[in-house]
Order: C-alpha cells, then structure tokens, then sequence
C-alpha cells in the first residue's frame, strides 16, 4: 500500500492533510523566515497512532518532522524545501493524563497547549513556573523538545529542570514509557535528558511528567529606569541578598525595545514619565502572604535611588496594573515581528560578563555598521539575552539582513569570549546548525553526531536540523 494510503488509515482521511492550500499553514515558520514543502501532514489522536506513523514512515524510508504548536524561532520545526518528509503534528494529542498534586507532578500529552498546563496546575492549588510569552499556543512537545527557558528560568529553572519523566515515540516505532515521577531515579543513564532540546532529530516526544510547585500567595512586580545595564546586575546580586529565591523574574529591556512596542501594539504606554535608555522588569513572589516583599523591595529601591543606579521606578498595586507591566515585555517580539525582519540573537553569557559584552559587542556593531539599531531585551536574571539588530530605515534593512554571516561572527565572538552561548532558549533548527560547528569543540560535536547514529541511523528524524 503507498504511504499516503497507509497514513490515512492511520489517522483518518482529514487528518492527512496533502493539498498545498491544507498543508501551508505547518510549512512556515512562525517568523515567516522558513517555508518547506511536506509529502504530507498527518495529526495522530494518540501515542499508538504517532507509533504507526513512525512505522509507516520507517518501513518507506520516509523522514518525519514533529511538530507541535509551531512557535519556534529556529526553524526548527518546518521541513525542508525538497518535499520529501512527512510532518506529524502533535497538537490533537491534548489530554492531561493525571495531576497528582501530593507528588507535585502533572502528565500531559505533547499537544497541551503551555497556558492549559499552567491552568490546570492552578486548579490543583500548584504552580507549573514556565511562562513564555507564546503559552497560550505553543505546546508541551515542542517546549520540551527545545528545551525552553521564558521568564522565571533564575528561580525554578528551564525545562530540564522541570521534567521528571518522558513517553517518547522511537525512530523505529517503538513506544519509550518513561513516564515516572520520582525525584530519585539512579538506575542508569538518564535517557529523558537526551529528548530534551534534541529537537526532534532523536524520537517524538509524546507525553511529559513536569514538576509542580507550591503557589505563590504574594506576588510583587515592578518597572523600573535604571542607568545602565551595570546597574541592573548590581540590583540583581542587592536584590538577591535580601530576599534570596523570591526573586522569580529580572527582566532587562532597551529603550528602542520599548518604542518599538508603542509604535506597534495598540493601547501600550510608558508606565513611567522620562524616557530611560534602560528598564528592569522584576518579580518577587513568596508563598506566604504579607506586606514583606513589598516593604523589602521599597527598602532596597529607595537605597539604589538615593546612590543614583536606579532613576525611576513604578510598583504595580493591583493584578491589572502587573499585567500591564507585563505585556509590555511580552509583546516585544510581536512589535518585532510587525517592524520587519531582523537579525536576531538568542544568546548567553555569565551574569556579571553582561555590561563587558553589551559594551564591547555595541562598540564594535556601531563601528562596522553606523546608524545600527539594536533591539536588546531578555533574561537579565539567568544570564540570557535577546540581541536583535536592524536597520531603522526598511529600505536598508535587506542590504544589512544580507550581511548576516559577518554580524554573527562580530556578536557571537563576544559571546564566546565570555563563556557564553549562542543559543540560550530557542534551540539550533535551520538557524545556526553550520554555526554550530565553530562554536562547539569537535570533540561534542562528535559525541553528539554518534548519539544521533545510535537512536537514528537512517537519518529520518527531522532531517537537516540541529546536525
């Protein structure tokens, strides 16, 4: 039997998607900067379906690309433009399976949207911490498959750090039941982690165990002008000594991150009077009640204001003012997306090597390409930043998009020379796989092309992406 007929009595005809016009919307990024081609997409209702599939897939020698709610930044997720694969998206794979709040652990399959997740950890008075601007759309699949990091990565940690036990679809087919939730496991490797981040060129992530946390009770959030990025972190260590693990977010967001938000998203404004060339987004949250928090931030805020680090600053007093400082930070790569491409970075570095390399690696940008915008917003807390670089003027800008390769090379560099990394959240995909090699020793790129001939060694899983 051909392998569309196959597929469709896997998963029923109108989940086998073949027409041009059905299939685009699973064939474009969500940046518009990848469009491939697909044999076909299929949507299995369950694991035993995404095994058939593999199956299938495996005995015509057909590759697959998972897929979940396709908000990646990487291209991670879109197939290739030689038609050739077939795309098995997860998203009707939607059931929570249990919630066990005694355990702190919840089991959802690969389609649950992040945001229903975090809901239904709330029903259960627990919190699920990973919060993405795009949770209301990506899914537990892709989130972990790229290992991703959102806002409260410096309290409770990334997805790891998050995941007790996976269910993982093999390249043959097999089903993988991982799915335990025990703090303490030491009966060998941990193949969980090897899932993690591998996006989708390992296995198909199916369903996931995540760790649950108490819920927080008091939740303090403020914006704040600050004079430099130096002073941020400085904030950042104050901030950390008085109230240690109850600050969950430290956000940090340029000036021309912010206009770009005003000019682009209806109904946004500054919560503050003067302009400043640099803001912080914090969060402090505990999970008792009481004016502690706030009376400590006020006290440590009036202390930096008084020494001049800190010029400003706005403490929301209700949910609708936080939520409102909040979108500001979240709608920054929608107002991006709006402007027009952009050259963009998702990179690490130590905390304390952030000033040296805004500094540095500002310097170096202006002088090789004068007039350079520079779009700087992210994870000041866990040492992850968002370093977007255009050109104001659109008519420009495909010139300078063209120059990508020597951009790179000037920010990475800097990157690099700090210990840092260049991809902190978003994953390799299409975007940096030939970066990859010259930032990685030959010695992991190695290691990690042999664990990919162990668990794939016909190449079918999500081809041309990560290796």
């Amino acid at each position: 039997m051909p392998l569309i007929d196959t597929l469709r009595s896997i998963v029923g005809a109108p989940h086998c998607l073949t027409v041009d016009v059905d299939m685009a919307p699973y064939l474009t990024d969500w940046r518009g900067r990848y469009t491939g081609r697909a044999r076909a997409v299929v949507l299995p209702a369950d694991t035993a379906q995404v095994a058939a599939v593999m199956r299938a897939c495996a005995a015509a020698g057909c590759p697959v690309v998972p897929q979940g709610g396709n908000t990646g930044l990487c291209g991670g997720a879109t197939p290739l433009a030689d038609g050739a694969a077939v795309v098995v998206n997860l998203s009707r794979l939607r059931r929570i399976r249990s919630v066990d709040a005694a355990n702190n652990a919840l089991c959802a399959e690969a389609g649950v949207p992040l945001a229903a997740v975090q809901a239904a950890a709330q029903e259960a008075d627990r919190l699920f911490p990973l919060a993405l601007a795009s949770e209301g759309s990506c899914e537990v699949g892709g989130v972990i498959s790229t290992n991703a990091g959102g806002v409260q990565v410096l309290r409770y940690g990334n997805t790891r750090e998050l995941v007790l036990g996976l269910e993982v679809v093999l390249p043959d087919g097999q089903i993988w039941d991982g799915l335990r939730a025990l703090r303490k496991d030491n009966t060998g490797y941990d193949l969980k982690q090897l899932f993690i981040g591998a996006e989708g060129t390992l296995g198909i992530v199916t369903a996931a165990t995540l760790k649950l946390f108490a819920r927080p009770r008091a939740v303090v959030t403020a914006w704040l002008a600050v004079a430099s990025p130096a002073a941020a972190v400085e904030l950042l260590g104050r901030l950390r000594a008085a109230v240690g693990d109850r600050v969950t977010a430290f956000e940090l967001i340029s000036r021309p991150s912010l206009e770009l938000v005003f000019q682009h998203i209806p109904g946004t404004r500054d919560p503050l009077g003067q302009p400043s060339p640099w803001y912080v987004l914090l969060e402090l949250s505990d999970t008792v009640t009481g004016d502690t928090l706030a009376g400590l931030l006020e006290a440590e805020l009036a202390a930096t204001i008084a020494e001049g680090r800190v010029i400003d600053g706005a403490i929301a007093t209700s949910d609708s003012q936080a939520q409102a400082l909040w979108q500001l930070r979240e709608n920054i790569s929608e107002a991006q997306k709006r402007e027009g491409i952009s050259i963009k970075h998702d990179i690490s570095v130590p905390v304390s090597a952030i000033p040296g390399f805004l500094d540095a690696a500002g310097a170096a940008l202006a002088a090789a390409y004068p007039g350079l915008r520079i779009v700087c917003f992210g994870h000041l807390g866990d040492g992850n930043l968002h370093y977007n670089l255009s050109r104001p003027v659109r008519g420009e800008n495909d010139e300078f998009i063209a120059r990508t390769p020597e951009v790179n090379r000037i920010v990475y560099d800097q990157v690099v020379e700090r210990g840092g990394s260049i991809s902190a959240e978003h994953g390799i995909g299409q975007l940096k796989r030939d970066l990859l090699p010259d930032y990685k020793s030959a010695v992991e790129i190695d290691l990690m092309r042999r664990i990919k001939q162990a668990f794939d060694p016909r190449g079918l899983m999500n081809p041309g992406k990560v290796l």
